[in-house]
């Protein structure tokens, strides 16, 4: 009973963010969300971030939802074991994030505007802990896939910063791996 509350809850907070920012988004620091959710691209022509931010099918479902995101997938990231399992990273120790895949085209959205995003959807403040959920496996992280990204990074955390007294606690590292995870945990919002 108490899983469905939280459930309940989790839905209702993507929702909120889902449709209550349209409204409220400036133009000009992020992009609407996409109401057209059909999407093509070609691998080439995207980049890639790993965005961590508690339980990963919020993040997931958020950021398909953003103009210029071409594809999300839920996983497990910067971990200490191959192919994990949930129950591998929930009840072994395994030190993964669970953490989502973005790709974007770049000719529509950029990694500033990701990022934007990112921080409005989590509280950057608390370490191994998002919301109801308590772990290691729901640190924030931002995992990078080339060096060109971290300077963009680490500009808009230290924009963010600013707006808390607390430190930001937000994992920033390259990408060690990624394990996309089961079936079950895609699109499940």
């Amino acid at each position: 009973m108490k899983s469905q509350y939280i459930i309940l809850i989790l839905v209702l907070v993507v929702l909120f963010l889902i449709f209550g920012f349209k409204g409220v988004n400036n133009k000009k620091s992020t992009p609407e969300l996409d109401s057209n959710i059909i999407k093509e691209y070609n691998e080439e022509d995207v980049e890639v971030i790993y965005l961590a931010g508690g339980c990963f099918w919020g993040v997931e479902e958020f950021f398909y939802r953003i103009d210029g995101v071409v594809d999300t997938v839920s996983g497990y990231a910067n971990g200490d074991t191959e192919n994990p399992t949930y129950e591998d990273v929930v009840f072994r120790n395994t030190n993964h994030a669970e953490t989502v895949e973005v790709k974007y085209d770049p000719k529509l959205t950029d990694l500033t505007n990701i990022l934007l995003y990112y921080f409005k959807i989590i509280d950057p403040t608390v370490l191994n802990r998002q919301g109801p959920d308590v772990g290691t496996q729901y640190r924030t992280g931002i995992y990078y896939t080339n060096d060109s990204q971290l300077g963009v990074i680490e500009n808009i955390i230290k924009e963010e910063q600013k707006k808390y007294k607390e430190e930001i606690v937000v994992e920033v590292k390259p990408l060690e791996n990624f394990y996309v995870a089961e079936e079950y945990h895609q699109d499940y919002l």
